[in-house]
């Protein structure tokens, strides 16, 4: 038997965290998967206490939405955050009616992203924006908008609104999250998002960078209202873990990667967590390799072996 399916009968030393924080942990359900794999997945996740599940709205795989409300459906506590929407395929009135709805729903459980998606993929589907930075921020500006309940009439590049307004925003206030790479768009994150969703290419120094772009965007619109950072780790566990992680991360073109990547058991995984939330991430989410063999032992592994480790 795989050692990572079982708790191990000697305590695991507790790992500080951030003074006064409590870093959040989830995992990724990687669109590698079939979509009906996602049911024992999701009932996985909420009976062994896992605080978030992740799903991807990837070409030309899985939508963000559908999955989102399955998995809700499927379960009674866990968050399930979609990250991300891209926003070149959506009209922002869709996108605003279909997170109300998640939020009206399954209140205080849903989290959306939103951001620029693979610029190639967007161009296979005839959507690819001249400017992806002036469509994510009017994006940004009219959701959220939307979200609180206001009537717009609006005259962008690219979102044009005229008299939209939701017969059924959101009961409490919505978040929207963008999902971030570039110095642009991290400080454009900072300025129009309420939190910023980092890929598993992000090292703890590239954390720390974009929190200081996410501020600087936050100052130049004096914002003040807390802003979370979630970052994807890339996480390979039990037999064969190193060679798998070195295979993504050379099927991504990372193979030079500095500190980037996780291999090992919950000690060396929640070592790794914890360096991410020093640096800056509020939410850890480990992002199983593409082959991983055992999706729902991951998230037992999450939830029973490396969350006791990062308190």
């Amino acid at each position: 038997m795989n050692s990572r399916r079982t708790k191990s009968r000697c305590p695991h030393p507790v790992l500080p965290t951030r003074k006064g924080d409590m870093t959040r942990l989830g995992v990724v359900f990687r669109p590698q998967l079939p979509p009906e794999r996602l049911r024992a997945v999701t009932r996985t996740a909420d009976d062994v206490g896992l605080e978030e599940l992740w799903l991807w709205e990837d070409c030309f795989r899985e939508g963000g939405i559908s999955t989102a409300a399955a998995a809700l459906a499927w379960s009674e506590r866990v968050r399930v955050g979609v990250g991300l929407l891209p926003v070149p395929l959506r009209n922002v009135a869709l996108t605003a009616m279909e997170t109300a709805s998640l939020h009206r729903m399954f209140p205080g459980r849903a989290t959306v992203v939103v951001g620029h998606g693979v610029q190639d993929w967007m161009a296979q589907v005839g959507a690819r924006p001249a400017s992806p930075l002036t469509l994510l921020g009017e994006h940004l500006d009219a959701l959220r908008a939307l979200l609180a309940g206001q009537r717009l009439t609006v005259r962008g590049r690219y979102v044009t609104l005229d008299d939209v307004g939701l017969d059924w925003p959101p009961d409490t206030p919505a978040q929207v999250f963008a999902g971030a790479t570039g110095p642009r768009t991290l400080r454009l994150s900072g300025a129009r998002a309420d939190g910023t969703v980092l890929t598993a290419s992000t090292s703890p120094d590239g954390v720390r960078r974009a929190r200081q772009l996410v501020d600087e965007g936050r100052r130049e619109t004096g914002r003040t209202d807390p802003h979370t950072v979630v970052v994807y780790l890339l996480t390979a566990t039990g037999a064969g873990a190193e060679t798998r992680l070195r295979a993504e991360l050379a099927a991504e073109g990372l193979e030079s990667a500095q500190d980037v990547g996780v291999a090992g058991d919950a000690t060396a995984v929640a070592r790794a967590v914890r360096r991410l939330a020093e640096a800056g991430a509020d939410t850890v989410v480990l992002q199983p390799t593409g082959d991983e063999p055992d999706p729902e032992g991951f998230v037992r592994f999450t939830a029973e072996e490396v969350r006791p480790l990062v308190p």
